[in-house]
């Protein structure tokens, strides 16, 4: 008997290769032959069973790989129970890919290409969210589902936000750049190969509506794939209307911008319930920059346009963070027209026919910032408009801004503008707000205080050498020569307008001249000195020296009362005395010229200046001038001659104690006395 000797390893591996190729064979048999559609049924089941939504299609194929795609016809996803829509999605046809290599930590999806969407994506004020497919016990989970592009091919895609609150509604298309090139209107914007799916949008904001088209490439880049993508679009939203060419990356939660911006609109205030920024009530305005994003922080470059006439250049950058974001810019004018910032206070621009153009009142949508300004009344000067003190709790911000030229209403001489501001936790601080004024400078320092429904307010004013002969230029008789005038106001107070808060504040005000010169004609009328003038016509004026002046009110509860006034020239002093009223804008002042050489035919009286801050009045105290003139009379029945003795001037005015007045206006004291004349 002859025993068969066993397979040598050769015939064993032999084997095995048959067998592996065998299986092979099989596999790539039933690939092939496979249909997708097979395990259609259990799919749709299994995701509506693990998302409870209905879910279904029409046809199924994958393309296998490391990263598969699927594609899906007539594909249908319900929505959230508690959402407004039956569907969340519903596509003529869907196809994607998944990274097998990110799975389990997340499922990350590449691409996405849909074909005539219908997609609604909805939030809820507790943040849920219909896109969060996590089960529900675990909703309050975040969704590991990302997408990093899409393409859409003639669809709609509508998102509902009722946390903020936000509405989108855009509707897609796709065309032909070529085509595109050949049809276009002559207004529409220009069209080139970047370009090749439109999207016509409308929505709301906080209440305010808006609408827009873009155009972009084939494929948005839409969550952390951090590719940018080309877009050119416009957006309207009542006036505002803005223009933006560029690219952005990761649409629906953008990580980089870089863009060409133009905006423009009826006010910088309309653009607070978009940016949540208190910008000012500006006039008409337009300007363009380079906007870059990158990360939390916003930068504009090569800012430049126009606010009303106001040319503006510089740089800003705003930055989020918590708690509250941060705004800072670099801001330059080469002619700043001041009417243009008048609403910022509440002023009144001619354009609005005494009404300031818009109020931040008038141009908020939040509750907090829906207070009416103040009507503007007539005969008021100080400004009534309300400052919105609930915007400057919403950001902190250091800002710069420097004007070489100003356009000043009323002919004021003021001539240039250097100014800073601070803005951190609800108190705005500008260390700095100095103009260039008549030869000298005007240095402001305020503090609002906004951390309380009504501001608090601190201003401190100072003038600083400036120059008389340049207050009132028109007049060569009233001011000449190089005298110099200083003066120094101080107030607290609190409201939520400059109206308000003059009529409490709480403080002083001084002021002093020194080096002056005055018409000696002037000298002599001020004093009602007729025998001067007489003298004056035949021999000629000339000019003689104002030695010194000062001025010192204490302001309490918004009423100042002067402790120190006089003026003192080489031939007359003038002493006075008054008050003043901010809460109502009047005053009543009574100034008494004392010559101090003796001279005839003078009718020597006080004289009063009252009335409103806007329209004031001037008379002359009757009552000694009508003593002086029926004295006369007596005294004209006796012997004519005599007549003149009631009107010879004795000279009772003295030199004043200038060293004094200035020692007094620069204390400013409460129980400053006035400056006694010299023996």
């Amino acid at each position: 008997m002859i025993s068969a000797s066993p397979p040598t390893p050769r015939v064993h591996r032999r084997r095995g290769w048959v067998i592996a190729g065998a299986v092979i064979s099989v596999l790539v048999i039933v690939l092939v032959l496979f249909d997708w559609n097979w395990v259609r049924p259990p799919i749709e089941r299994y995701i509506s069973r693990k998302t409870e939504r209905e879910f279904r299609m029409s046809d199924l194929h994958v393309r296998l790989g490391w990263t598969p795609t699927i594609r899906m016809r007539d594909v249908y996803f319900g929505n959230a129970p508690w959402a407004t829509d039956k569907a969340m999605a519903q596509a003529e046809m869907v196809e994607f890919s998944v990274s097998l290599r990110d799975l389990p930590d997340k499922i990350l999806v590449p691409r996405v290409a849909l074909t005539r969407p219908d997609l609604v994506f909805e939030r809820l004020a507790d943040d849920r969210r219909n896109w969060t497919l996590a089960e529900p016990t675990q909703s309050d989970e975040p969704s590991k589902l990302r997408i990093s592009t899409l393409s859409v091919d003639q669809g709609r895609l509508r998102y509902i936000d009722h946390g903020e609150p936000f509405e989108l509604d855009v509707r897609a298309s796709t065309f032909d750049p070529a085509s595109q090139e050949k049809v276009k209107d002559a207004d529409a914007p220009p069209v080139n190969a970047r370009y090749s799916t439109e999207y016509a949008f409308t929505g709301k904001y906080h209440d305010a509506s808006f609408s827009g088209q873009a155009l972009t490439g084939e494929v948005l880049s839409f969550q952390e794939s951090g590719v940018p993508f080309p877009l050119k679009g416009r957006l309207s939203a009542g006036t505002t209307k803005v223009e933006v060419e560029g690219t952005i990356a990761d649409a629906a939660d953008i990580s980089a911008i870089d863009v060409r911006l133009l905006i423009e609109g009826r006010t910088l205030a309309n653009l607070y319930p978009f940016l949540l920024l208190p910008l000012p009530a500006s006039p008409p305005y337009r300007l363009q920059g380079h906007l870059t994003q990158k990360g939390p922080r916003y930068t504009m470059e090569d800012l430049s346009g126009k606010i009303g006439s106001t040319d503006v250049t510089g740089k800003g950058a705003y930055l989020e963070r918590e708690p509250r974001p941060l705004l800072t810019a670099d801001l330059h004018s080469k002619l700043l027209n001041i009417a243009d910032l008048g609403p910022l206070i509440g002023i009144e621009t001619k354009q609005t026919g005494g009404k300031p153009d818009l109020s931040q009142g008038e141009t908020a949508t939040r509750p907090a910032a829906k207070q009416k300004d103040k009507a503007v009344t007539p005969d008021r000067l100080l400004p009534a408009g309300e400052f919105e003190g609930s915007r400057l709790q919403k950001i902190d911000a250091d800002v710069t801004l420097t004007a070489t030229k100003l356009v000043v209403p009323h002919a004021l001489p003021l001539e240039s503008l250097d100014a800073a501001l601070h803005l951190h936790d609800s108190v705005l601080k500008m260390p700095r707000l100095d103009f260039g004024f008549a030869g000298g400078k005007i240095a402001g320092r305020v503090t609002l205080d906004a951390r309380e429904p009504t501001i608090r307010s601190d201003v401190q004013v100072d003038l600083q050498r400036v120059r008389v002969d340049r207050l009132i230029p028109d007049s060569k008789t009233l001011a000449k020569g190089a005298g110099r005038l200083g003066a120094r106001l101080q107030l607290q107070g609190s409201g939520n307008s400059i109206a308000d808060a003059a009529a409490v504040a709480n403080g002083k005000l001084s002021a002093t001249i020194v080096n002056g010169e005055v018409s000696n004609l002037l000298d002599a009328l001020s004093g009602l000195n007729g025998g001067k003038v007489l003298q004056l016509l035949v021999g000629g004026d000339r000019d003689i020296v104002v030695r010194c002046g000062g001025v010192a009110f204490d302001v309490k509860r918004g009423r100042g009362d002067a402790n120190l006034f006089v003026i003192d020239t080489e031939q007359t002093q003038i002493l006075g005395e008054g008050w003043f009223d901010l809460a109502h804008e009047r005053f009543d002042v009574k100034v008494e010229p004392k010559p101090k050489d003796v001279g005839i035919l003078s009718l020597r009286t006080p004289v009063r200046l009252h009335g409103s801050f806007k329209q004031p009045e001037f008379q002359v105290e009757k009552g000694p001038l009508l003593a002086r003139a029926g004295g006369a009379i007596a005294l004209a029945t006796i012997n004519p001659l005599a007549a003149l003795l009631p009107l010879v001037e004795t000279g009772p005015g003295e030199n004043t104690d200038c060293a004094d007045v200035q020692k007094q206006v620069r204390g400013a004291a409460g129980q400053a006395r006035q400056p006694e004349r010299k023996r």
